[in-house]
């Protein structure tokens, strides 16, 4: 079984995004580079981040999700950005008639679409966004590390890393560390 791992770009101050769900700076370095990601748009990177970004998509079998991701990407349009797979936790259905042959999961909580997604991801990892969703696992203790993109913005208010989460965990220190072109990517184990 391969490592569950909540992921997410974010603001020096903990923000994925603004109120309105604006990311406004936060995804400004994946153009700034050289070198294409490939897969996710036109996405070019520097090359340290890429050393660093690549394999860790290569390594995701499948994305958790919530549906209000899910709601406002419309779902990258049936193509998963990363991994094969995605589950969305959602209390709701896939919208009738969208992409039926996607590769989307719904489930109605959290620690189903982690089971879910261990199923289908079998030896390789699941990632999971940031935000309530990944919160929840987080808080659940089903998320075995933390991967932060850490962009130098300070938001000073909207939706948090670590979603509603408002008790203490411990993390071991980062065991990965990279400075990019304006990011800093930065992976913790999560202490058990």
């Amino acid at each position: 079984m391969g490592t569950v791992v909540m992921h997410n770009v974010v603001s020096v101050d903990g923000f994925i995004a603004d109120a309105n769900d604006q990311v406004g700076p936060l995804f400004d370095w994946y153009s700034n580079g050289d070198v294409p990601l490939g897969g996710v748009g036109q996405a070019k990177v520097s090359k340290v981040s890429a050393e660093y970004v690549k394999p860790m998509w290569a390594g995701l079998g499948v994305l958790v999700v919530g549906r209000h991701v899910f709601d406002i990407t419309n779902g990258w349009e049936g193509t998963p950005p990363a991994g094969e797979h995605i589950v969305v936790v959602s209390h709701r259905p896939r919208p009738e008639g969208w992409h039926p042959d996607a590769p989307f999961h719904f489930v109605d909580g959290v620690p189903e679409a982690i089971a879910k997604a261990q199923e289908l991801a079998g030896d390789r990892n699941v990632g999971v966004a940031a935000g309530d969703v990944g919160g929840q696992a987080f808080a659940l203790g089903l998320v075995d590390e933390v991967a932060m993109d850490v962009v130098p913005v300070v938001f000073g208010s909207g939706k948090r890393y670590f979603g509603s989460t408002d008790t203490q965990h411990l993390l071991d220190d980062p065991h990965t560390v990279i400075r990019g072109d304006r990011v800093l990517h930065l992976l913790y184990r999560v202490r058990r």
